[in-house]
């Protein structure tokens, strides 16, 4: 059961990147309202954002607990972060490094 806990963490860090993806849309100036959401970048956030809700079902499927699904689905505040400084070189202050890492601690002493 331990590898569908780790295909979930792989799908948070899908989520994450989804998010990467409708920023890069969002940033982009169209012409229409329909081209500023119906872009290439947008549809493929929102695609690999469907994905990741597959996977999930999937693992739910395969004996994962919701509770721990949600547990794990707190990852996305490292992810995120993370990915944004590397993406768009957002910068993560003390305090938010503080902040995810209380997040950790708590996820590791979930699965203890």
């Amino acid at each position: 059961m331990i590898i569908y806990k780790l295909i979930v963490v792989f799908s948070v860090m899908a989520a994450a990147g989804a998010q990467m993806l409708l920023k890069k849309g969002a940033q982009q100036n169209y012409s229409s309202l329909i081209k500023q959401y119906l872009n290439s970048w947008v549809i493929s956030g929102y695609f690999v954002m469907g994905l990741s809700l597959l996977i999930n079902i999937y693992c739910l499927g395969h004996g994962v607990l919701v509770k721990e699904i949600s547990i794990i689905e707190s990852l996305s505040y490292l992810f995120v972060p993370l990915f944004a400084l590397f993406f768009f070189k957002e910068r993560i202050s003390w305090r938010k490094i503080g902040a995810i890492g209380v997040i950790m601690i708590g996820v590791i002493v979930f699965f203890i």
